[in-house]
């Protein structure tokens, strides 16, 4: 199948997925080595405020009539190809990146990290390197981001926390992101060697793959390696190990927003798994099935054991990740489109809990739950972050999380019955219970040991982070048909590329015109 290609030049005024990758990496520089007498954090909250700006526009002269990549730049040079694009499926992950690193950036500038000129040049670059990544249409060129990607979270390690801890973190996200690394670049050399049957020459390109997976090769060997290696940065039970580590590290906060936030695993597999080798992913979706039910049970009961609040937060994403994968694996519009507006809901969300455990943080020196409590009155900010962040993760009316849930669950009930989808809903309530009863011992009861000193009530930053997040969650929840609308034409294209499911719908629809013809003649006769 032949993906419709807009180039940039047709929609916007100039190469608008390029500049917005260039705009903090210039921010980068200007922090670094520019000499001047303003704050460096205030140039990269100037920066990514520009880069919002950017994604906005990007947003207002998106086609949503229309099937295919948009704003695509293609460049070829030194046997390399440069190729950005974005469709339905990524569309969203975009501005939730530019609101993740301003977010991040309003943090920094609330702490004592706001004159830290590595941290917030890190953060400027990790910025650039997921909007490049989440816009790659070359697969190779995808797999070099996502290896460059380690350099800035090994060096945020290197520079904070005690030493042993520092080299375990250290030593164990080598390991998983290793690991996936090797087994998504098997996976991707399978699928460009795998055209050698075929009339073109070598290519990592998506859209060449795309129009030739006919020709493919070891279907099943790729799908494992791709899912495996993308289950890893999810992360999905049993490849969870590395992401509590890195969250009970309190001074990675905002590393941690960004990496669990912005939810790349999730894309990758939308992005490069179904749209090349939607056959398989239909063959393995019982397999997927139970590890993604385990996954939610698992992330939910652990988080209900943990003491400190950062864990907590790391198993609640482990659950919360059960759960998108489930609706990307219904192979069905509703599913998808769930999908799709829960990864923005729980990337809002985590960065709100994140965001508001790591002030608090900074004000009490502690992230352990029995000794904090009562501290709804002097950080009602950061109390209403937490609450309104846990209830559009829960499906609360009002929020984008309404209706992106039960748009998954109508997906999972489509394809799975009732049975299964009864099942995830227990696992979401469990889910539910342990978010609010966090809240509850962080905010409202009185501490077990209260050890620490605060005398900081909340300030000008910590509103502002509040007011942000609180706005998108219940301003897209009452009016999501505009996100809807964004990434409805290319979900019904992916969909109709599965070869059992799309093939089931006009088996009905004939099966329906001859029940009409025949009713037709009985009542005629």
């Amino acid at each position: 199948m032949i993906t419709p290609v807009s180039l940039w030049s047709e929609s916007v005024a100039f190469p608008v997925l390029t500049v917005m990758a260039l705009t903090p990496l210039m921010g980068l520089a200007a922090v670094m080595f520019w000499s001047t007498a303003v704050p460096k954090i205030r140039i990269a909250v100037a920066t990514a405020m520009l880069n919002a700006a950017l994604s906005l526009y990007m947003l207002i002269r998106f086609n949503h009539d229309f099937t295919g990549m948009q704003f695509v730049e293609q460049v070829s040079f030194w046997g390399m190809s440069y190729s950005v694009g974005v469709d339905g499926l990524n569309i969203l992950f975009l501005p939730l990146i530019t609101c993740l690193s301003l977010l991040v950036l309003l943090y920094l500038s609330a702490t004592r990290h706001a004159q830290n000129k590595p941290l917030i040049a890190t953060v400027l670059g990790y910025q650039a390197l997921l909007i490049a990544a989440f816009s790659a249409m070359n697969l190779l060129q995808f797999w070099l981001l996502t290896v460059v990607e380690l350099i800035p979270v090994l060096s945020v390690i290197k520079r904070s926390g005690p030493d042993q801890n520092k080299r375990h973190l250290s030593v164990r996200l080598v390991q998983y992101f290793g690991f996936s690394l090797f087994l998504t670049l098997c996976g991707f050399m399978l699928l460009a060697f795998g055209l050698i049957d075929s009339e073109h020459d070598l290519t990592f390109d998506l859209l060449t793959l795309k129009s030739n997976n006919a020709y493919l090769h070891d279907e099943i060997l790729i799908f494992v390696l791709l899912f495996y290696g993308f289950a890893i940065r999810m992360p999905l039970f049993p490849f969870h190990g590395w992401l509590p580590l890195l969250a009970e590290q309190s001074g990675l906060t905002s590393l941690t927003v960004l990496i669990a936030g912005a939810k790349l695993g999730v894309y990758a597999m939308i992005r490069f798994i179904f749209p090349l080798i939607p056959g398989v992913a239909e063959q393995w979706a019982n397999y997927v099935l139970i590890l993604c039910i385990i996954s939610i049970f698992y992330g939910a009961l652990l988080a209900f054991m943990q003491n400190n609040a950062y864990r907590l937060l790391a198993f609640a994403a482990i659950s919360h990740s059960g759960m998108l994968v489930l609706g990307v694996f219904s192979f069905n519009e509703h599913g998808l489109e769930g999908t799709l507006l829960l990864s923005l809901v729980y990337g809002l969300a985590s960065a709100g809990m994140l965001l508001s455990l790591g002030l608090i943080y900074e004000k009490t020196n502690t992230a352990l739950i029995p000794r904090l409590g009562r501290l709804f009155d002097r950080h009602t900010a950061l109390a209403l972050l937490f609450l309104i962040a846990t209830l559009s993760t829960v499906i609360m009316p009002g929020s984008l999380g309404f209706d992106a849930g039960h748009l998954l669950l109508e997906g999972v009930i489509e394809e799975h019955e009732w049975a299964v989808s009864i099942t995830i809903l227990i696992g979401h309530v469990l889910a539910a219970g342990f978010l609010l009863w966090a809240f509850q011992r962080i905010f409202l009861a009185t501490p077990k040991r209260r050890i620490y000193h605060d005398n900081q009530s909340s300030g000008f930053y910590e509103g502002i982070i509040a007011f942000i997040i609180c706005a998108l969650h219940i301003g897209t929840g009452l009016n999501s048909m505009p996100l809807l609308k964004l990434i409805d034409k290319d979900v019904i294209a992916l969909v109709g590329q599965y070869p059992v499911h799309s093939s089931q719908v006009p088996e009905l629809e004939a099966d329906g015109e001859e029940a009409d013809v025949t009713n037709d003649e009985g009542e005629s006769q």
